[in-house]
């Protein structure tokens, strides 16, 4: 496989974002990105054939998530 490097500039809070998030999950920064470029690719796929997402909390209530 092949890799390739880019350059990302991201605003202070995007950063702290991601590195508390690499932290939380003991990944690198790099690891979180390539996750949520996987889960936002799987999302984007679904919504294409028209399915819907939705987040559920612990009493059922269901909202639904709009990605624009």
């Amino acid at each position: 496989m092949t890799k390739r490097t880019m350059t990302l500039n991201l605003t202070d809070a995007e950063m702290q974002a991601l590195e508390v998030l690499a932290s939380k999950k003991d990944l690198s920064k790099t690891a979180v990105l390539r996750q949520a470029l996987r889960l936002y690719q799987l999302v984007d796929v679904r919504l294409e054939r028209g399915e819907k997402l939705f987040f559920e909390d612990n009493g059922a209530k269901q909202s639904e998530v709009v990605v624009l």
